[in-house]
């Protein structure tokens, strides 16, 4: 959904909003399916359908099992999973990805995207991060990984085939070369790949050869997008894939931010996953403008079932949206022990500890509001908005008092507290944007609450939210705002949340 109304004949970019980056999408069909990088949080590699490239649906997640996800409570946030390629291939979709937190480079198959995806294929012998497949006509596997270096694969075994080989790396200096993708295009192979590193300088530059291995030709216009530089509200714009529509026509899904507010301007949502036309002249991908509206499509739309604003928690399993830190074991966290709510069990004390019990969903939206009905009589948890264990702003409910809690580096301070009635309250957060007037204006406001029996919102405290943003936290994620457990059991009747309009 759109953060604003869209004139009449567009359509909204990104496609796929809030903290889904480094996309990889392939067509079997008229289907597309995409994937995208889930870092610390499980389940893991969230995965979309979409009959038409513009309206997407999670149907999933890949990694949905402790024996495919390891992730140690040590592991540090942004750490974990990083830049899965998804490929189909001989009937089946390959997924390629790497687990900086241990398990290295791993590879998962599947008949249905929607799952289930199987148990891992360890490649000991593969280096290096974001991995991605390609299969030449006589079916050889070739793996390719930022760098940049390939080696052919076994995809059954996980053998690797001969030595790694140091492949065209881009342009001479660039840093950070990676996000490699191989293409039999036409006549040629083509390589492309992101360079320039990840925030401003981003960039996806392409070359092309006779074969696999190269050599390979750069583009003379290279790079082929990049917004440095530019006023353009769409800023780091790279780690992109090439997907080709039953009618001929060639997209690009790509990762880019949306940073407010004055210097050096902030992005909340995390790296988000953008759509662009190509078109090819003299065997050359020309990227269209990255916009925030698309041009309608010449096909058919098919658009996406709205994910529910509110969530009872009436079913068995969580909807596929909600995410935890690291693990999510049953007995921490269920639907299932007291019918209609949500149970956490504390593990952590607070969200400053990696154990901490969390189930969120990304923030996609740049204003937007969220509520739950929080149940502390066994203990105390609340509502957050978090980035990391070092940078997340919450809402604590415990039988009869309410507290306000910011945590900014290495500093974590109560704001606010409120006596309430004892039993089941209701914690809100608002996400209001400022309007830019100054070089130190922040991005927006992070408005912490609770909603009184009348419906009425009263505000405990109200945050800067450019504390919860990857240019003061660092790191690859975006926002999630979710529930959590401090101590003890806590239970939870709902979780609202939905758009505001935006100024």
């Amino acid at each position: 959904m759109s953060d604003q109304p869209q004139p009449a004949g567009l359509l909204p970019n990104p496609v796929i909003p809030g903290f889904h980056p480094d996309p990889s999408v392939c067509r079997v069909g008229d289907d597309y399916y995409l994937v995208c990088s889930s870092f610390e949080y499980f389940p893991g590699i969230p995965v979309f359908h979409s009959r038409d490239l513009f309206n997407w649906t999670q149907i999933g997640n890949a990694l949905d099992r402790p024996s495919q996800l390891r992730l140690p409570r040590e592991s540090p946030s942004s750490g974990g999973i990083y830049a899965p390629t998804l490929r189909h291939h001989d009937g089946r979709f390959w997924l390629i990805v790497t687990n900086v937190s241990g398990d290295g480079n791993l590879l998962f198959t599947a008949t249905d995207p929607a799952g289930p995806w199987s148990d891992p294929v360890r490649l000991p012998g593969v280096h290096g991060i974001d991995p991605d497949l390609a299969w030449d006509e006589d079916g050889t596997c070739w793996c390719t990984v930022a760098g940049v270096s390939q080696v052919r694969l076994d995809p059954t075994t996980g053998e690797t085939l001969g030595e790694p080989q140091r492949i065209w790396s881009g342009a001479p200096g660039a840093m950070a070369p990676e996000a490699p993708h191989l293409y039999r295009i036409g006549e040629y192979w083509y390589l492309m790949i992101a360079e320039g590193g990840t925030e401003r300088g981003h960039a996806v530059s392409i070359a092309r050869g006779p074969s696999p291995s190269g050599p390979f030709e750069p583009c003379p216009a290279n790079p082929v997008l990049t917004h440095r530089g530019t006023d353009s509200p769409i800023q780091n714009t790279g780690h992109a894939d090439l997907v080709q529509a039953p009618d001929g026509s060639w997209w690009m899904v790509l990762l880019a931010v949306r940073p407010r507010g004055g210097t050096p301007a902030w992005y909340v949502l995390g790296r988000e996953t953008f759509l662009a036309p190509v078109e090819w002249v003299d065997g050359w991908p020309v990227v269209g403008p990255v916009t925030p509206e698309l041009p309608t499509p010449a096909w058919p739309l098919h658009p996406a079932p709205a994910v529910p604003a509110r969530d009872d928690f009436d079913q068995a399993e969580l909807h596929p949206q909600w995410i935890s830190l690291r693990e999510r074991p049953e007995h921490l966290c269920t639907t299932k022990e007291r019918s209609g709510w949500l149970t956490l069990r504390a593990v952590g004390s607070s969200l400053d500890e990696n154990d901490a019990v969390f189930v969120g969903r990304r923030q996609e939206h740049l204003a937007c509001r969220a509520r739950t009905l929080i149940d502390p009589a066994e203990g105390c948890g609340g509502l957050a908005v978090r980035m990391d264990e070092d940078h997340h702003y919450e809402i604590e409910a415990a039988d009869g008092e309410v507290k306000v809690f910011a945590r900014i580096g290495s500093i974590r301070t109560e704001v606010a507290s409120r006596p309430v009635a004892a039993g089941a309250v209701v914690l809100g957060v608002d996400i209001v944007p400022r309007p830019t007037r100054g070089p130190r204006t922040g991005p927006d406001d992070v408005v912490l609450g609770v909603e009184e029996p009348d419906g009425t919102f009263t505000v405990l405290a109200s945050l800067d939210g450019r504390y919860l943003s990857t240019e003061a936290a660092g790191g690859f994620t975006g926002r999630v705002i979710g529930m959590y457990a401090a101590e003890g059991t806590v239970h939870f009747d709902r979780f609202d949340y939905e758009p505001l309009p935006f100024p």
